[in-house]
Parts: structure tokens; sequence; C-alpha cells
């Protein structure tokens, strides 16, 4: 709400700062301080380096040995004189297949854009989470002022009770209910002040010592940025969806190398053996290739469970989708109520509560009733602007959670591709 507004409802000045702490700043704070986000652009440099190391051919593998070495007889342990004995040095290598090879560097980089799509929902928790602690600050504050206004109003009751008392035109009972009210007061504004300490300490783990500053006004409340006709459309971009929809693509390409491992890999390796001075020496080449006499049973089987993890991935993003999409028409719904109620409470039963008491007040200054009434409509009054401030912090609560589901772009820009449609 604008700040004028406030001044209405609470009944209290804004007062004006230099450096006022908003909304927005806050958040953009948040997401520059945060160690996830840095931790999770480390998880994605991790996947792609992998992915490029995953794209090679194995190291080769270097040899060396002693063949057919004499170990008793007049030949023992002589290198030279055993026309078999031989010392050898080699090399192996084995010929990844470059579709495998391919396979496994698309695993990793389905890897790496699930770690981008976890950077936004982080991105996106850390502008939800500031935002809400920022409220709390905010109307536990504005709580703190109402308070305060009304401790004012009570030390004036408590003079005018004591006024009537000495002239003879009241009794102690009246002093005694004025300052019992004000004692109220005292401990109804303790119980609002540790909320607004723990508010601050809230504010404080997302953007540090800034959290001590001074609060801009709260943000327009009234608009989201979600389309209820293009809901489930929307929210299939949603960051935790696409989190799992990159899960699905993991499961997928994983598919695909289960796949290619049902061709074998040849390796090939070149060797070249030395003899004694009297006998030639010799070169080796070996090829290798597995057996795979079982595939029914092993690669098969591989390639079906992966199928089935990939399937299992699938499920769960489909049902994740529906969930949120019925848990995010609720609150639409929830916030709608509320904005209609704020306007009942700013139209209607906020100036009725200030009239009544205004009334009771003329009333008791015209002998027409007692300092208990006005006590009474004081009290009710409080009530109201608290329950007021409560509904307005409710609606905002419920409008950070429904307008942050995304990181906004402008606080925090995201990365190209971060959902397998956009990539397709």
């Amino acid at each position: 709400m604008a700040a004028g507004l406030l001044g209405v409802l609470y009944g209290s000045p804004v007062l004006a700062v230099d450096t006022p702490l908003t909304l927005p700043e806050a958040q953009r704070l948040a997401v520059a301080r945060s160690g996830q986000l840095a931790a999770q652009q480390y998880a994605v440099t991790a996947a792609r380096e992998m992915a490029v190391a995953a794209g090679q051919l194995p190291d080769p593998v270097a040899t060396l040995g002693v063949n057919n070495l004499p170990v008793n007889g007049a030949d023992a342990w002589s290198f030279t004189r055993d026309f078999m004995t031989m010392t050898s040095v080699g090399v192996m290598q084995e010929f990844t297949r470059a579709e495998k090879r391919a396979a496994r560097a698309e695993r990793f980089d389905r890897e790496a854009s699930k770690a981008l799509a976890e950077k936004d929902a982080r991105v996106a928790a850390i502008q939800r989470d500031t935002a809400l602690a920022w409220l709390d600050r905010y109307y536990a504050e504005a709580m703190q002022a109402v308070i305060a206004e009304q401790k004012r109003q009570a030390e004036v009751e408590i003079d005018a009770a004591e006024g009537a008392y000495r002239a003879g035109r009241g009794n102690l009972a009246d002093v005694l209910a004025a300052r019992n009210a004000l004692v109220l007061l005292d401990d109804r504004a303790s119980e609002v002040g540790r909320k607004a300490s723990a508010a601050r300490i809230a504010l404080a783990r997302w953007i540090g010592n800034d959290a001590n500053a001074p609060l801009a006004g709260s943000p327009a409340i009234d608009s989201i940025r979600l389309d209820p006709g293009t809901l489930e459309a929307d929210l299939a971009h949603h960051p935790e969806i696409a989190v799992l929809a990159w899960k699905e693509e993991v499961a997928a390409a994983e598919v695909r190398m289960a796949q290619t491992n049902k061709k074998a890999d040849w390796s090939v390796a070149l060797m070249y053996s030395q003899r004694g001075p009297a006998y030639s020496n010799m070169i080796s080449v070996n090829v290798s290739v597995p057996l795979q006499w079982d595939q029914a049973n092993r690669q098969d089987r591989e390639v079906a469970a992966k199928l089935a993890m990939r399937d299992e991935m699938r499920a769960e993003r489909e049902d994740m989708l529906r969930a949120h999409a019925a848990e995010v028409r609720a609150m639409i719904a929830e916030w709608e109520n509320d904005r209609e109620r704020r306007t009942r409470y700013e139209r209607e039963v906020l100036p009725l509560a200030t009239e009544r008491t205004q009334a009771t007040l003329a009333a008791y200054r015209g002998a027409k009733a007692s300092i208990t009434d006005v006590l009474a409509a004081r009290r009710s009054e409080i009530d109201v602007r608290l329950q007021a401030l409560q509904l307005d912090m409710d609606t905002a609560r419920l409008w950070a959670q429904l307008n942050f589901l995304d990181p906004d772009d402008g606080l925090a820009p995201r990365g190209k591709g971060n959902h397998p449609k956009e990539l397709r």
C-alpha cells in the first residue's frame, strides 16, 4: 500500500528517511550475498567440465614386463641366455565408440542444465524468503506504531481519569481501569517488539547488517505476475518443475548410454619385446573385445532399469505439476479474498471503529459516558487496527509467495534454455 494509506489505517505519520531499504533492493542484496548460488554455479562448472572429459577416448595404458625368465638351472635369472626370455614394452588403447562417448558427454550436459535450473529455483527461494522477512519486519513495525500511538492516548486518558477523580466527578475504579489499560498496552508492545526483533534477525540472515536500515513503503500487493488463464503452462516452467524435467532428461541420457553399451568396445595393444643378442627381437599386436554372451540378463536389464528410472522421473514431474497447480490456485483464491476483506476494512470497519471511539470520548467529556466505555471503545479500535494490519500482512505474504514462484528477471536475470522445452 502507499505510504499515505498507512497513515489512514494506523493513525500515525510516516517518517521520511534518507536511505530507505526497499524490498527490491533487499532482494538484490540477498541474491548478491548468497553463498548457495556460488555453490550452485560450481556445480554447473563441474558438470560442464565432466561433459568435456566424458567425450574423450580413455587414456592409453603403458605396459612393461619380462616374459619367460628362467628361475633354475644354468640359465637361472639370465635375461639373455635363453632364447624365450624377453623384456617387453608396450602400449594399449581402448577405442570407445563415438556414439558412446557422445552419450556420456550428453549426460553431463544435462546435469549442467539441471544445476542451472536448481540455481534458478534457489534464486526464486531467496527472493521469496527475503520478501517474507522484509514484510514481517515492515508490518511488525507498523503494529508497533499503532500501539505507540494508542499508548499516548492511554496516558492522556489516565490524566483525565485522575483529574476527574480529584474533582469528585469520577471514582478510583476509573483511574485503575485506565492504568490497567496502559499496562496491557505495554505488554502488547513487548510482544510486538519481540516479533519485530525476530523479523529483523530473519532479514539479517539474507542481507546482513543492511537489515537494520529503515524500510521504505510496502510494495504494491494488488497484482501478481501469474496469469490464472495460463497457469498450467506457466507452472510447467517453474524452477522446481524445471529441475524435475532436467532430471528426466538426465535419466533419458542414461538410457542412451545403456543402449550404447550393447555394442562392445575394442582394445588394441602393441608390444615390442627384446631378447638376447643372439636372438631376434619381436613385435606383438593384440586385439581384444568383450564377449557379451548374455545380453538378455546384463545389457538388456540395464537398459530396462534406466527406462524405468526415466519413467519414474516423468511421473514424479507430472504429479508435482498437478499438485503445484492446485496449491497455487488455492493461494490465488485466498489472496483475492484477502484483498476484498482489506477493502472492506479500509472503507467500513476502520472508519466505524474510529468514529465509535470519538463518539464515546465526546460522550465522556459531556458526562454521558464513563471512562470504562472510553477504554472499551479504544480497546476495540486497537484490535480492529491490528486485525487490519494482520490481514494486510497475510495478503502481502501470499503476494510474495505467488509473485516469486519464478525469479524476478529484473533482480537476477535467468540463463537461457533453463528448461528442456526451451532448449529443444
